[in-house]
């Protein structure tokens, strides 16, 4: 597997650990994750969502995601871009998510 390929899935091994206080699933399987985009220079762009534009969780789960995103090697430095277009659904949810959910 190349150098790449290795940090991306790093990088979403730390996004799996990150959770919602109120949701007993990670915002990866939830669907908030919209984009990841590393960097040559070890800059890690995120782009990512809430459940709802007023969660009160959103700057835990901001600094959460800045903490454990920049113990990857290469990282040099995280933002984490809140965007709220397109909306979040509940269709953005993995099948793992929604399983843990009782949704399926």
């Amino acid at each position: 597997m190349n150098e790449f390929l290795e940090k991306e899935e790093k990088i979403v091994e730390m996004l799996k650990t990150v959770f919602d206080p109120e949701i007993p699933v990670n915002i990866y399987d939830l669907g908030l994750i919209y984009k990841v985009d590393l960097q040559d220079t070890g800059i890690l762009n995120v782009d990512m969502t809430l459940t709802a534009p007023s969660c009160p969780a959103a700057d835990f789960l901001v600094e959460d995601i800045r903490q454990k995103l920049a113990t990857i090697d290469g990282v040099t430095e995280v933002r984490v871009n809140l965007v709220f277009e397109p909306e979040w659904t509940k269709d953005m949810m993995s099948e793992e998510a929604k399983l843990e959910l009782g949704m399926l």
